[in-house]
């Protein structure tokens, strides 16, 4: 499985170099985090495609090395909608939380050795449930689903 830190080095870097769109190898972590991107208004439109182009009908024609995730990028004012994407669980050191500890980075006090979140301000949660296996750190909550929290986006 891919590492998270690629998804947000691309679009982060896709965002400061002023890209429209941006290709990812399609995998379901970077689905499921582009999808959480497109939910909550940092990206515009998430579509499958290939590696020339974004088009579903040539996405089921190629074999998966060839496969690929497009995102459209969303400005304001020619301005970057993200700012800032980082990334929180790294492979050496794996950030778990439970629902205490979600409700209180998401009501702006400090769990563990991480930043409450801001205004604006999503975190990615991967959860181990099937159903909902990445989620927002909000929606964990809201479904009472703890885990490993991959990224934080403002």
């Amino acid at each position: 499985m891919p590492l998270p830190y690629d998804l947000c080095a691309r679009v982060q870097n896709a965002f400061r170099a002023r890209h429209h769109k941006i290709a990812v190898d399609h995998t379901t972590q970077n689905l499921g985090i582009l999808s959480i991107l497109l939910r909550t208004g940092f990206i515009s439109n998430v579509t499958r495609g290939t590696i020339e182009s974004p088009s579903p009908t040539d996405f089921l024609r190629v074999g998966e090395a060839q496969r690929r995730i497009w995102a459209e990028l969303k400005y304001r004012d020619d301005r970057p909608v993200l700012s800032d994407m980082e990334l929180i669980s790294r492979p050496s050191r794996r950030i778990f939380m439970d629902i205490g500890e979600l409700r209180r980075i998401c009501s702006g006090r400090r769990a563990q050795t991480i930043k409450p979140l801001g205004m604006g301000e999503i975190a990615v949660v991967r959860t181990k449930n099937k159903e909902h296996e990445w989620l927002e750190a909000r929606e964990a909550l809201q479904l009472n689903l703890d885990g490993e929290v991959i990224c934080r986006a403002r």
